[in-house]
């Protein structure tokens, strides 16, 4: 869920930077940086104690 949720913010952050002149490039960017933190976390969060991928 969280890695929908990243991307989501992600793609709207790079429609609206778009908007307002950013190059469309540089703003996906930030959508690709929001979505590899998310994916790295969310991989990250396997390897803590008591904590199982299912329940996330």
């Amino acid at each position: 869920m969280g890695l929908i949720v990243a991307s989501t913010v992600g793609l709207v952050l790079w429609i609206v930077l778009w908007s307002i002149g950013a190059k469309s490039f540089d703003a996906f960017m930030l959508t690709v940086t929001i979505v590899l933190i998310a994916a790295g976390v969310r991989i990250g969060l396997t390897y803590l104690p008591d904590r199982d991928a299912k329940d996330l």
